[in-house]
């Protein structure tokens, strides 16, 4: 599960609810809701003077984080939306008990407490506590592990029995019928088969009869049937017909002529049941002899089958060309032309239904001699990181104190209320058991926001510290783009390239470009302007990206605001695992 690094305020006070049952849970999902809802209000909701804010609901396994309610609880946990999540015991909170714990202890660093309605008592950050918790996770964990196990074990050894356990082939339908005795029977209450389906499984008997005539293509067996009015059991046509171009349903019809199932045999690699072990109890659309007649047919015809080559696109999704009437830009699709020929064919960048071809090879070329010019200038390294310095401060709050002190005066505010009220304490105004009460809330706000000023430290030091190796990277993708294999030049470009546009002889008019790169771009334009009004010389091209344009053409993906610091450091950081790739 992903964590985020944010700045928060203290949780507003109140409960949210969170309710989980899994989608393979043989009740009625709502009347376990209806349970967990009860058990929460009666163990948790009842002893407490909150309120309850949210309700949070997942109809599915709890061995996975991603969970829609699940995820929502915890971004409005950290938006400082309740102060208190209820569950009605660990195995509806998650059944992996690694993430599950680490939830809570994120839950605890924003000031959210987690309460479970079976031990009501129990605080999962105190040491004791958290050792009867974790053993409740670790239960529910292996009771899941198990589970599946136990349902996995029931499927292999119905497959090692004849049988079939998930829903049948197309031709066929699964049957069953309620056992009147059950306590007379050792399959339980119902019996379940295969049977054949009388209306697909002559289609499919034809289309096995077409192939071993050995006279018809994949294509033409399902144009034969689809003469004939036949189609899929889902209702799919054997050919699909669109903008006046039939399409044949070859690769699914190609996986029914490859599957056991219709010569009555049980095949099952994860139960390790090989082709030709074990026989169905099912009827067979063909005898196990024409159906390995019928996979040796087909193998012959990929054997002799000329492989279509396949061009794999560099600029795919990134290159662009301006309109000339309208003046928009139009995003440039691949197109290899006689790709079957002995040199695979001339690939294109193109727009459909148009005169715009350019090849591939003259952007390729143009995009890597404008990405090799791209240098750091170490002159102005101590420039740029001055001016990084100062914008990362004023985002962050150091020369715009505002946040700071807003987190400062909530502080002071706190102490402030407990000092009142140690007055009133003091004469017997107010209870003990009110005094300890909001001794703690006072407690929890005081950590919440010290935990706030002391991210505000941390995040400014680790964006000074990610510039220097965002620095050291570009410098190196500008100089060894070239040796790279093209699979890596790819991975640079989506890191580097927002779009390129190109005019119709494949010449470059300008390259945007993506944060941190277009960021940097416009605190190096900032950097030489300075050192020019100071009379220094500095060299044409130096900078970064100084072989793009100018900064007001070199923009980060969505535009100018793209820029700002927060987006900055998350880019900085997927950049920098480029410097773990082969360069």
């Amino acid at each position: 599960m992903p964590r985020r690094t944010t700045k928060h305020l203290p949780p507003k006070r109140g409960w949210a609810i969170y309710l989980r049952t899994s989608s393979q849970e043989a009740q009625n999902p709502t009347m376990s809701q209806d349970r967990q809802r009860f058990n929460i209000n009666r163990a948790l909701l009842e002893r407490s003077e909150l309120t309850v804010v949210a309700e949070y609901i997942d109809t599915m396994s709890g061995r996975t984080p991603k969970r829609a309610g699940y995820q929502r609880l915890l971004d409005d946990a950290r938006s400082g939306r309740f102060s208190h999540v209820a569950v009605e015991n660990a195995e509806r909170f998650g059944r992996n008990d690694t993430e599950a714990l680490t939830a809570i202890d994120e839950l605890h660093k924003l000031g959210v407490a987690v309460r479970f309605a079976d031990y009501p008592d129990l605080d999962p950050i105190d040491a004791d506590d958290r050792l009867l918790i974790a053993i409740s996770f670790t239960l529910a964990r292996r009771e899941s592990i198990k589970l599946g196990q136990r349902v996995r074990g029931g499927i292999h050894a119905k497959f090692r029995n004849g049988g079939y356990a998930t829903l049948a082939p197309d031709g066929y339908r699964n049957a069953e019928r309620k056992i009147d005795d059950p306590s007379r029977s050792r399959i339980g209450r119902y019996e379940r088969w295969i049977e054949p389906d009388p209306e697909q499984f002559k289609v499919w008997r034809l289309a096995w009869d077409l192939l071993l005539t050995d006279n018809y293509t994949l294509a033409e067996i399902c144009e034969e049937l689809h003469q004939r009015g036949y189609r899929y059991r889902t209702g799919r046509p054997f050919i699909e017909v669109k903008n006046n171009r039939r399409k044949p349903a070859t690769n699914t019809i190609s996986k029914r002529f490859h599957n056991w199932f219709y010569a009555g045999w049980v095949v099952s690699e994860k139960a390790g049941i090989p082709p030709k072990t074990v026989r169905g109890t099912w009827k067979p659309v063909v005898t196990t002899e024409e159906f390995e007649r019928g996979l040796a047919i087909l193998a012959r015809r990929i054997q002799h089958r000329v492989a279509k080559r396949r061009h794999s696109y560099l600029m795919k999704g990134l290159v662009y060309v301006g309109d000339d009437e309208s003046g928009k830009l139009i995003k440039l699709t691949g197109s290899t032309s006689n790709s079957g020929r002995k040199g695979g064919g001339t690939a294109y960048y193109c727009v459909w239904s148009s005169n715009i071809n350019i090849k591939c090879e003259i952007v390729d070329e143009n995009v890597a001699n404008e990405i090799s010019q791209i240098r750091v200038d170490p002159q102005l390294i101590p420039t740029i990181q001055e001016a990084y310095t100062h914008e990362i401060a004023e985002k962050l709050g150091h020369l715009r104190p505002s946040e700071q002190q807003e987190l400062e005066a909530a502080l002071k505010a706190v102490d402030e209320e407990e000092a009142r009220t140690a007055r009133l304490f003091a004469s017997g105004k107010i209870t003990d058991h009110v005094w300890n009460m909001l001794w703690e809330e006072w407690q929890d706000k005081r950590r919440t926001i010290h935990i706030s000023l002391n991210a505000l430290n941390r995040q400014h030091e680790a964006h000074i510290t990610d510039l220097d190796a965002a620095l050291t990277i570009i410098s190196k993708v500008g100089i060894l783009y070239n040796n790279l294999e093209q699979c890596n030049q790819r991975d640079v470009l989506r890191e580097l390239v927002d779009k390129i546009v190109v005019d119709r002889a494949g010449n470059i008019i300008r390259m945007d470009l993506l944060a941190p790169f277009a960021y940097l771009k416009r605190l190096t334009d900032r950097a030489k302007r300075e050192a020019n009004s100071e009379g220094i010389t500095r060299n044409e091209n130096s900078g970064v990206a100084a072989a793009v344009p100018d900064c007001s053409d070199c923009t980060a993906s969505g535009g100018p605001e793209e820029t700002r610091t927060p987006d900055l450091y998350s880019a900085i950081v997927a950049l920098s695992q480029l410097s773990y790739r082969p360069f």
